[in-house]
Protein backbone atom coordinates (compact mmCIF):
# COMPACT_ATOMS: atom_id res chain seq x y z
CA UNK A 1 0.00 0.00 0.00
CA UNK A 2 2.85 2.50 0.80
CA UNK A 3 4.79 1.06 -2.10
CA UNK A 4 1.18 2.28 -4.38
CA UNK A 5 1.09 5.64 -2.65
CA UNK A 6 5.05 6.56 -3.55
CA UNK A 7 4.09 5.61 -7.10
CA UNK A 8 1.02 7.53 -7.11
CA UNK A 9 2.87 10.67 -5.81
CA UNK A 10 6.25 10.32 -7.85
CA UNK A 11 3.37 10.64 -10.69
CA UNK A 12 1.69 13.49 -9.44
CA UNK A 13 4.91 15.25 -8.97
CA UNK A 14 5.84 14.36 -12.73
CA UNK A 15 2.59 15.66 -13.91
CA UNK A 16 2.93 18.86 -11.66
CA UNK A 17 6.63 19.73 -13.11
CA UNK A 18 6.14 18.06 -16.85
CA UNK A 19 2.31 18.18 -17.38
CA UNK A 20 2.44 22.21 -17.92
CA UNK A 21 5.40 22.17 -20.51
CA UNK A 22 3.40 18.90 -22.40
CA UNK A 23 0.59 20.67 -22.13
CA UNK A 24 2.47 23.95 -24.19
CA UNK A 25 4.48 22.20 -26.04
CA UNK A 26 1.17 20.54 -27.63
CA UNK A 27 -0.28 23.75 -28.07
CA UNK A 28 2.65 25.00 -29.90
CA UNK A 29 2.64 22.49 -32.28
CA UNK A 30 -0.87 22.79 -33.06
CA UNK A 31 -1.05 26.67 -33.12
CA UNK A 32 2.29 26.52 -34.95
CA UNK A 33 1.09 24.06 -37.39
CA UNK A 34 -1.78 26.13 -38.43
CA UNK A 35 0.40 28.71 -39.16
CA UNK A 36 2.60 26.97 -40.96
CA UNK A 37 -0.23 25.74 -43.02
CA UNK A 38 -1.58 29.76 -43.50
CA UNK A 39 1.83 30.93 -44.29
CA UNK A 40 1.96 28.29 -47.24
CA UNK A 41 -1.05 28.81 -48.27
CA UNK A 42 -1.02 32.27 -48.66
CA UNK A 43 2.27 32.03 -50.32
CA UNK A 44 1.12 29.50 -53.12
CA UNK A 45 -1.88 31.93 -53.61
CA UNK A 46 0.56 34.79 -54.42
CA UNK A 47 2.82 32.56 -56.48
CA UNK A 48 0.17 31.62 -58.40
CA UNK A 49 -1.20 35.26 -59.08
CA UNK A 50 2.09 35.88 -59.91
CA UNK A 51 2.37 32.98 -62.67
CA UNK A 52 5.42 31.36 -61.49
CA UNK A 53 6.64 28.16 -63.33
CA UNK A 54 4.87 25.05 -61.67
CA UNK A 55 7.57 23.34 -61.07
CA UNK A 56 9.49 26.15 -59.12
CA UNK A 57 6.31 26.67 -56.73
CA UNK A 58 6.24 23.19 -55.79
CA UNK A 59 9.92 23.22 -55.21
CA UNK A 60 9.50 26.63 -53.22
CA UNK A 61 6.45 25.65 -51.33
CA UNK A 62 7.88 21.97 -49.96
CA UNK A 63 11.06 23.64 -49.05
CA UNK A 64 9.59 26.61 -47.27
CA UNK A 65 6.50 23.68 -45.63
CA UNK A 66 9.74 21.37 -44.20
CA UNK A 67 12.24 24.37 -42.71
CA UNK A 68 8.97 25.57 -40.48
CA UNK A 69 8.06 22.30 -39.25
CA UNK A 70 11.80 21.60 -38.50
CA UNK A 71 11.82 24.88 -36.64
CA UNK A 72 8.34 24.22 -34.83
CA UNK A 73 9.58 20.42 -34.05
CA UNK A 74 12.73 22.00 -32.01
CA UNK A 75 10.70 24.72 -30.42
CA UNK A 76 8.70 22.18 -29.00
CA UNK A 77 11.43 19.66 -28.33
CA UNK A 78 13.14 22.98 -26.27
CA UNK A 79 9.65 23.86 -24.64
CA UNK A 80 9.99 20.33 -23.11
CA UNK A 81 13.53 20.65 -21.47
CA UNK A 82 15.34 19.15 -23.24
CA UNK A 83 18.79 20.96 -24.70
CA UNK A 84 18.22 21.62 -28.48
CA UNK A 85 22.10 22.70 -28.74
CA UNK A 86 22.63 19.13 -28.30
CA UNK A 87 19.81 17.86 -30.52
CA UNK A 88 20.48 20.03 -33.04
CA UNK A 89 24.55 19.30 -33.28
CA UNK A 90 23.49 15.66 -33.69
CA UNK A 91 20.88 16.16 -36.64
CA UNK A 92 23.97 18.13 -37.82
CA UNK A 93 26.67 15.21 -37.91
CA UNK A 94 23.86 12.92 -39.14
CA UNK A 95 23.27 14.84 -41.37
CA UNK A 96 26.70 15.09 -42.68
CA UNK A 97 27.04 11.79 -42.55
CA UNK A 98 23.91 11.36 -45.06
CA UNK A 99 25.27 14.26 -47.26
CA UNK A 100 29.33 12.43 -47.53
CA UNK A 101 27.23 9.22 -48.63
CA UNK A 102 24.89 10.77 -51.02
CA UNK A 103 27.32 13.33 -52.87
CA UNK A 104 25.92 12.42 -56.36
CA UNK A 105 22.03 13.18 -55.18
CA UNK A 106 22.99 16.16 -53.54
CA UNK A 107 24.86 17.27 -56.76
CA UNK A 108 21.71 16.38 -58.42
CA UNK A 109 19.11 18.60 -55.99
CA UNK A 110 21.55 21.25 -55.97
CA UNK A 111 21.00 21.35 -60.11
CA UNK A 112 17.36 21.17 -60.28
CA UNK A 113 17.58 24.04 -58.06
CA UNK A 114 19.81 25.83 -60.21
CA UNK A 115 17.16 25.24 -62.75
CA UNK A 116 14.36 25.98 -61.07
CA UNK A 117 15.66 29.64 -60.53
CA UNK A 118 16.88 30.33 -63.55
CA UNK A 119 15.05 28.51 -66.09
CA UNK A 120 17.33 27.20 -69.09
CA UNK A 121 13.71 25.34 -70.04
CA UNK A 122 10.53 25.05 -68.78
CA UNK A 123 7.81 22.29 -68.96
CA UNK A 124 6.86 21.27 -72.72
CA UNK A 125 10.02 23.19 -74.24
CA UNK A 126 11.61 21.54 -76.97
CA UNK A 127 15.72 20.87 -75.80
CA UNK A 128 18.67 19.34 -77.13
CA UNK A 129 21.38 18.27 -74.00
CA UNK A 130 23.68 15.27 -73.05
CA UNK A 131 23.10 14.35 -76.31
CA UNK A 132 19.19 13.46 -76.61
CA UNK A 133 16.64 15.62 -77.84
CA UNK A 134 12.84 15.85 -77.13
CA UNK A 135 10.03 17.85 -75.20
CA UNK A 136 10.71 18.57 -71.58
CA UNK A 137 7.53 16.17 -69.41
CA UNK A 138 8.75 16.90 -65.79
CA UNK A 139 11.10 18.86 -64.06
CA UNK A 140 11.77 17.22 -60.94
CA UNK A 141 14.13 17.94 -57.89
CA UNK A 142 16.79 15.31 -58.61
CA UNK A 143 16.21 14.46 -62.94
CA UNK A 144 14.58 16.28 -65.87
CA UNK A 145 12.34 13.80 -67.50
CA UNK A 146 11.86 14.25 -71.74
CA UNK A 147 9.95 12.55 -74.46
CA UNK A 148 11.59 11.90 -77.83
CA UNK A 149 10.33 12.06 -81.19
CA UNK A 150 9.83 8.73 -80.95
CA UNK A 151 8.14 8.84 -77.84
CA UNK A 152 10.83 7.43 -75.32
CA UNK A 153 11.01 8.81 -72.11
CA UNK A 154 14.44 10.28 -70.82
CA UNK A 155 15.47 10.76 -67.51
CA UNK A 156 18.54 12.96 -66.85
CA UNK A 157 20.03 14.10 -63.83
CA UNK A 158 19.92 17.52 -62.49
CA UNK A 159 23.63 17.77 -62.15
CA UNK A 160 24.58 16.99 -65.31
CA UNK A 161 22.29 19.23 -67.22
CA UNK A 162 22.95 22.13 -65.05
CA UNK A 163 26.54 21.86 -65.75
CA UNK A 164 26.16 20.84 -69.40
CA UNK A 165 25.62 22.69 -73.04
CA UNK A 166 21.53 23.07 -73.20
CA UNK A 167 19.75 23.82 -76.67
CA UNK A 168 16.55 25.50 -75.96
CA UNK A 169 14.47 25.31 -79.45
CA UNK A 170 11.76 26.94 -77.43
CA UNK A 171 12.57 29.94 -75.68
CA UNK A 172 12.26 31.99 -79.05
CA UNK A 173 9.05 31.04 -79.67
CA UNK A 174 9.76 30.26 -83.34
CA UNK A 175 12.62 27.77 -85.16
CA UNK A 176 14.46 27.47 -88.79
CA UNK A 177 13.74 24.66 -90.36
CA UNK A 178 16.67 23.67 -92.94
CA UNK A 179 15.86 21.65 -95.89
CA UNK A 180 18.24 20.90 -98.88
CA UNK A 181 16.54 19.93 -102.42
CA UNK A 182 18.52 19.38 -105.28
CA UNK A 183 17.68 19.98 -108.88
CA UNK A 184 19.33 19.67 -112.22
CA UNK A 185 22.19 21.43 -113.39
CA UNK A 186 20.05 22.47 -116.85
CA UNK A 187 16.91 23.68 -114.72
CA UNK A 188 16.13 27.46 -114.40
CA UNK A 189 17.04 28.88 -110.90
CA UNK A 190 14.70 31.35 -110.92
CA UNK A 191 11.82 29.22 -111.90
CA UNK A 192 13.08 26.18 -109.38
CA UNK A 193 13.19 28.80 -106.45
CA UNK A 194 9.18 30.10 -107.42
CA UNK A 195 7.86 26.44 -107.02
CA UNK A 196 10.04 25.80 -103.81
CA UNK A 197 8.68 28.81 -102.09
CA UNK A 198 5.22 28.33 -103.79
CA UNK A 199 5.40 25.30 -101.73
CA UNK A 200 6.46 26.85 -98.06
CA UNK A 201 3.89 30.15 -98.43
CA UNK A 202 1.23 27.69 -99.42
CA UNK A 203 1.83 25.95 -95.64
CA UNK A 204 -0.45 27.07 -93.28
CA UNK A 205 2.04 25.91 -90.35
CA UNK A 206 4.80 28.46 -92.21
CA UNK A 207 5.07 31.85 -90.54
CA UNK A 208 5.18 34.73 -92.73
CA UNK A 209 7.43 36.41 -90.38
CA UNK A 210 10.39 35.58 -90.49
CA UNK A 211 10.09 35.21 -94.20
CA UNK A 212 10.46 31.82 -95.29
CA UNK A 213 13.45 31.80 -98.31
CA UNK A 214 14.91 29.52 -100.72
CA UNK A 215 18.94 30.44 -101.79
CA UNK A 216 21.08 28.76 -104.12
CA UNK A 217 23.21 26.85 -101.41
CA UNK A 218 26.09 25.14 -103.27
CA UNK A 219 26.48 23.32 -106.77
CA UNK A 220 27.27 19.66 -105.91
CA UNK A 221 28.26 16.41 -108.57
CA UNK A 222 25.43 16.20 -110.15
CA UNK A 223 22.49 18.53 -108.41
CA UNK A 224 22.10 22.82 -107.58
CA UNK A 225 21.53 22.63 -104.22
CA UNK A 226 19.10 24.96 -102.99
CA UNK A 227 18.74 25.95 -99.14
CA UNK A 228 14.68 25.74 -98.63
CA UNK A 229 14.45 27.18 -94.85
CA UNK A 230 10.38 27.88 -93.71
CA UNK A 231 10.00 29.40 -90.23
CA UNK A 232 7.54 27.90 -87.80
CA UNK A 233 6.43 27.27 -83.94
CA UNK A 234 8.54 24.76 -82.64
CA UNK A 235 5.64 22.42 -81.82
CA UNK A 236 5.39 22.51 -85.40
CA UNK A 237 8.51 21.71 -86.78
CA UNK A 238 8.37 18.14 -87.97
CA UNK A 239 5.17 18.15 -89.66
CA UNK A 240 7.01 21.61 -91.55
CA UNK A 241 9.92 19.13 -92.00
CA UNK A 242 8.26 16.33 -93.45
CA UNK A 243 5.71 18.17 -95.57
CA UNK A 244 8.51 20.37 -97.36
CA UNK A 245 9.94 17.52 -98.62
CA UNK A 246 6.99 16.27 -99.60
CA UNK A 247 5.34 19.31 -100.96
CA UNK A 248 8.65 20.18 -103.10
CA UNK A 249 9.01 16.52 -104.86
CA UNK A 250 5.37 17.00 -105.83
CA UNK A 251 5.74 20.54 -106.91
CA UNK A 252 8.87 20.17 -108.84
CA UNK A 253 6.92 17.01 -110.81
CA UNK A 254 4.12 19.02 -111.76
CA UNK A 255 6.31 21.83 -113.06
CA UNK A 256 8.62 19.29 -114.79
CA UNK A 257 11.65 19.97 -113.22
CA UNK A 258 14.16 17.26 -112.92
CA UNK A 259 15.34 15.70 -109.51
CA UNK A 260 18.58 13.79 -110.30
CA UNK A 261 19.03 10.72 -108.61
CA UNK A 262 21.64 10.85 -105.55
CA UNK A 263 24.39 8.50 -108.11
CA UNK A 264 23.78 10.34 -111.08
CA UNK A 265 26.93 11.93 -111.96
CA UNK A 266 26.89 15.21 -114.72
CA UNK A 267 29.01 14.04 -117.36
CA UNK A 268 30.43 16.96 -119.72
CA UNK A 269 29.69 16.72 -122.94
CA UNK A 270 32.17 16.60 -125.68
Amino acid sequence: MEKAQEWITYGLDLAKEFGPKLLAGILIYIVGSWIVKKLVGGLRKVMAKSKYDESLQKFLLNLLSWTLKVFLILLVISQLGVDVTTFAAVIAAAGLAVGLALQGSLSNFAGGVLIMIFKPYRIGDLIEAQGELGVVKEIEIFTTKMVSPENKLIIIPNGTMANGNIVNYTAEGKIRVDTVIGVAYEEDIKKTKDVLLEVLTSNPNVLKEPAPSVNVLELADSSVNFAVRPFCKPEHYWDVYFATYEGCKLALDKAGIEIPYPHEVQIEKK
